[in-house]
C-alpha cells in the first residue's frame, strides 16, 4: 500500500513512500547532488598561521595633510551639520568643504549624506552632482571633472593594502575622473583609477583599471562595452 505525506504549505514537494522505494522530485535530487558536492569537496584550512601581523602596522609616515585637531572637528562638523541640512541646501554643504579646503566649483549638488574623509584632498568641477551616500575615502587626491555625476552608494576608494607585505603597509593612489562622466548607483572606483571623459560606468560595477573616453563599460572588473553616442 502507498501512503502519500503531503507538506503542510504550498510549494514544497510531495514524496510518495512504499516499503521498499521513495520517489524524490527532480529538485529534491538537484539539492542533494549540490549537498553531496559540497559535502565531498576538501574543507578549506581555518587555523594556519596569518600571514601578516598587524602589531607591526605602522602608518606614521602618513600624511593626512591637516593637524589632527581640524581632522576631528572636520568629522564632528560632517557627522552633525550635514546629515542635519535640508536636501535642497547644497550651498551650504558646498560652504563647509570649501571652509575645510576642498575645490568646489559652481552649482555643484551635493547630497546630505555623502561623505569626505578628508574635504581639503578634493576637488569637484562645475554643474557636478554628488548623490547619497557616496563616499570619498579621499586618503589621496580625487578629482571630478565638470558636468559629471557619481550616484548614490558609491564608492570612491583611494586607499589599499600590500599584501605581501607582512605588516600590511598601507597605499594610497589618486583618482581622476574627467568631465562628463557618470558613475551609476552603487559602483566602487579603486586606487589610482582614471575615468576618461565623457565615459558611462554602469550600476554596481567595480573599477579596477582605466576606463577610456566615451565608452559605456560595466561589470567587475569594469571592461569597455561600447562607444557611447548622444543625440545632437
Amino acid at each position: 500500500m502507498t501512503k502519500q505525506v503531503t507538506f503542510p504549505y504550498k510549494g514544497e514537494p510531495t514524496l510518495t513512500k512504499s516499503s521498499t522505494t521513495v520517489k524524490i522530485s527532480k529538485s529534491t535530487k538537484k539539492q542533494e547532488i549540490f549537498t553531496n558536492t559540497i559535502n565531498s569537496a576538501e574543507l578549506p584550512i581555518l587555523d594556519a598561521e596569518p600571514l601578516v601581523d598587524l602589531r607591526k602596522y605602522d602608518q606614521s609616515w602618513y600624511n593626512r595633510g591637516r593637524p589632527t585637531w581640524l581632522v576631528f572637528l572636520w568629522w564632528l562638523v560632517q557627522a552633525i551639520a550635514f546629515p542635519l541640512s535640508p536636501h535642497p541646501f547644497n550651498g551650504f554643504r558646498v560652504w563647509l568643504l570649501r571652509l575645510f579646503g576642498a575645490k568646489i566649483g559652481k552649482k555643484v549638488v551635493i547630497r546630505p549624506t555623502s561623505r569626505f574623509t578628508y574635504p581639503w584632498k578634493v576637488k569637484i568641477g562645475d554643474y557636478s552632482w554628488i548623490g547619497d551616500d557616496v563616499v570619498f575615502y579621499s586618503l589621496d587626491q580625487i578629482q571630478i571633472g565638470n558636468h559629471c555625476v557619481i550616484s548614490q552608494k558609491c564608492y570612491l576608494c583611494t586607499g589599499n593594502h600590500d599584501i605581501q607585505d607582512p605588516t600590511f603597509r598601507l597605499m594610497t593612489a589618486p583618482i581622476t575622473i574627467g568631465n562628463g562622466v557618470w558613475v551609476t548607483t552603487d559602483c566602487f572606483v579603486a586606487p589610482g583609477v582614471q575615468i576618461g571623459a565623457n565615459a558611462v560606468v554602469g550600476v554596481r560595477s567595480s573599477v579596477l583599471s582605466n576606463l577610456p573616453t566615451q565608452w559605456v563599460c560595466w561589470g567587475t572588473p569594469a571592461r569597455p562595452r561600447y562607444r557611447r553616442q548622444v543625440n545632437s
